[in-house]
């Protein structure tokens, strides 16, 4: 694992993980920001990114984001990751071999998202076996949106569900979007309902870009069910987010735990290990969006950077 002891966070976790006397499961999620190819695909509104399209994308940028997108997961460094933002299975399957840290395997669906952005995980089969895996439809009334990807697997021969989310932006006016959001959630409760209908003491950990904060209306609904933002903590910290919108920081970016996953019997989270991946390449530092992640557009203008959120990450261990 890559461990910089200068940021503190990272310090403590790895004195806390030596304490367990066992390598943890580190889990992570990232917003890419718009990972396509340089194809056309005629079923998809993907022109922009397209080799011809109004971003004048070519094959130098094209390596570039996939080169930054590598080098963040890098540094992240995580036995399992959600990503979302990701065109397809082939975009995937080339920042992998971009990335040298190991070899994930991967896990993808193509979703019916107008734009064709999708969920993925990967993960690293050494340290995390897959049972099963499905795209669940979010079939909202306003039209189509991606796919929220559950995966069940197992880490140390205990049963761990994982839920990729991206839930529907404030892209066309935020009141509009709301209620989207709602359908959403209430989505993902109905699902857990069904797995807790069979195994009562299941744990769960939802990872995603749910474009709400933890204190947020929709948030608090799966408040309802046993789930608890792990970001919920840090809000009103100066200068801490995952995503800044107007100068202000939000955390869009979440691990959402349940109750099962914060005690002490077969799966835990281990104290004080969530994290934000914030190093200063990975934010503007200077002019008027100094502090603003560091993203790869700004509208058609290349900026070359990464992507407009941060990546998080949590570790887990079997007691």
């Amino acid at each position: 694992m890559k461990i910089k002891i200068k940021y503190y966070s990272f310090f403590l976790v790895g004195l806390m993980s030596l304490s367990y006397g066992e390598e943890p499961l580190s889990i992570g999620f990232w917003n890419v920001e718009n990972l396509f190819d340089l194809d056309n695909d005629p079923k998809k509104n993907d022109d922009e990114f397209s080799i011809g399209g109004r971003k004048n994308v070519n094959q130098e940028i094209y390596d570039l984001k996939i080169k930054h997108c590598a080098e963040v997961i890098f540094d992240l460094d995580v036995d399992v990751l959600g990503l979302c933002e990701v065109e397809n299975l082939r975009v995937l399957e080339k920042l992998n071999r971009a990335y040298q840290g190991r070899d994930y395997d991967i896990i993808h669906y193509d979703s019916p998202d107008n734009r064709g952005i999708d969920n993925a995980l990967l993960y690293d089969k050494n340290k995390f076996s897959i049972v099963s895996s499905k795209p669940i439809k979010n079939q909202l009334k306003t039209g189509n949106t991606r796919d929220i990807l559950h995966v069940l697997g197992s880490y140390e021969g205990r049963e761990l569900h994982i839920f990729v989310n991206h839930w529907p932006s404030n892209y066309g006016g935020r009141e509009k979007a709301i209620p989207k959001r709602t359908a959403t959630a209430e989505l993902i409760i109905k699902e857990i309902n069904k797995i807790k209908k069979n195994n009562d003491s299941a744990e769960i950990i939802l990872l995603g870009d749910f474009n709400e904060d933890p204190d947020e209306k929709n948030i608090k609904l799966l408040e309802g069910i046993g789930l608890f933002s792990l970001m919920k903590p840090m809000i009103g910290k100066p200068k801490v987010g995952t995503y800044v919108y107007r100068g202000k920081d939000l955390f869009y970016d979440q691990i959402i735990v349940n109750d099962e996953l914060q005690d002490a019997h077969n799966l835990s989270i281990v104290d004080k290990s969530i994290y934000i991946l914030d190093l200063p390449k990975y934010r503007q530092q200077e002019g008027k969006y100094k502090h603003f992640p560091f993203r790869f557009w700004a509208g058609n203008r290349l900026l070359g950077g990464y992507s407009d959120h941060l990546a998080v990450r949590v570790e887990i261990i079997s007691n």
